[in-house]
């Protein structure tokens, strides 16, 4: 009870030191509300208002369809283009795309003859480019192919495709990358929030005096990993009751306080690696430096951005020791499918067992420079 007891108040100090950190204070805010908003309202990962230049040198009924099929939001208005500036507009980034419709194409088409369209990419826009010439090559075969079949008087298609999106109806990227950036800042901010903690009392003098009262090395960590996991708990589950459901409108499928839970039991893990970089580090610019280098290999390579069925299988295999693939896991499965604890539970257990291996060393870690300090 006297551990216990302990561990509760200097928790509560650190919270008041906390809010008394305007710079922490503000990074907390920030990034679980304007970073959100603004992450989610980016176009970065669809195509959307791309720029389109037609050079139509048929100008026949076919070529007319072809130009008027390329619609917002996906595409701006196609606007006409001559040959000869096809190349010096590409130059100049004018265009993400330029069509070349050749001359007497609808003829050649109707003649049985194959004519080739032209289509010019700017691909330094590199997701615009990827995704909108896929796009331009479906809106021009289906043109193409219901003025054949029109044409000839023939059916449309043999075959009708019909395609449901699961969880997502409309594809909307806000869906995606809103969840996914509370998902990425839970992590940066435990690594930060305990790092820091650390650090500043090192810088303050303030650790040489917690070493010497009646309290062990394991009290302080404990108290350090509660009071700033808690904050993080609570901007979090504010962050996806206002600005993900209020703000941006996004519905969650799944239950939010056992998405809450499994937030509490991963912190475990990016809380000890903060203190574990915050006993290594001896300021705050350092602490950034190795911030740096253990969160952006732990964000990248954690199926948020990327799946790991698209990473090469050895390093997909590798990733599996990471609690952090775990939680982008049963995050997603949760927030994303609405599913329930009987089925996220083995990615609970998991992120448990792993959090308590790395929260083992961290405090070893933070014994053992303890002990330095107080010798």
């Amino acid at each position: 009870m006297p551990s216990i007891a302990n561990i509760f108040w200097l928790g509560t100090k650190e919270i008041r030191s906390f809010l008394r950190d305007f710079v922490l204070l503000g990074l907390v805010i920030y990034s679980f509300s304007l970073a959100i908003i603004a992450q989610a309202n980016s176009r970065s990962q669809e195509v959307y208002n791309a720029s389109v230049g037609i050079v139509d040198e048929d100008h026949s009924e076919l070529s007319r369809r072809i130009a008027q099929a390329f619609l917002p939001p996906y595409f701006q208005k196609p606007q006409p283009v001559v040959e000869r500036d096809i190349v010096p507009l590409m130059n100049a980034g004018r265009y993400t795309f330029i069509i070349d419709i050749p001359a007497h194409f609808q003829r050649d088409l109707l003649a049985g003859l194959q004519p080739a369209i032209q289509l010019n990419v700017d691909a330094t826009a590199m997701i615009q480019a990827g995704l909108g010439a896929d796009y331009a090559q479906q809106i021009i075969l289906t043109e193409v192919q219901n003025f054949l079949s029109r044409a000839e008087g023939g059916p449309i298609s043999p075959v009708n495709l019909v395609v449901r999106l699961a969880f997502n109806p409309n594809a909307e990227t806000a869906w995606f990358t809103s969840v996914m950036g509370i998902i990425n800042n839970i992590t940066m901010l435990a690594i930060i929030l305990a790092g820091a903690a650390v650090v500043r009392e090192r810088e303050h003098g303030t650790m040489d005096h917690l070493l010497v009262m009646p309290l062990t090395s394991f009290e302080i960590a404990m108290a350090k990993i509660w009071a700033n996991g808690l904050v993080i708990i609570i901007a979090v589950g504010l962050s996806l009751y206002f600005v993900v459901g209020g703000l941006l409108r996004v519905p969650i499928a799944g239950s939010i306080p056992l998405f809450l839970l499994g937030v509490a039991i991963y912190l475990f893990f990016a809380t000890a690696i903060g203190i574990f970089l915050g006993t290594i580090a001896r300021s705050m610019p350092q602490l950034g430096l190795l911030y740096l280098l253990v969160y952006l290999p732990l964000a990248m390579l954690s199926g948020a951005n990327t799946p790991l069925e698209s990473m090469p299988p050895w390093l997909a295999s590798a990733m599996q020791i990471s609690p952090t693939v775990h939680f982008v896991d049963f995050a997603q499965a949760i927030l994303y499918r609405g599913a329930g604890f009987f089925v996220v539970w083995p990615n609970f257990l998991a992120v448990g067992a792993e959090g308590v291996v790395f929260l083992g060393l961290a405090l070893l870690r933070f014994r053992k420079v303890a002990g330095i300090a107080i010798s």
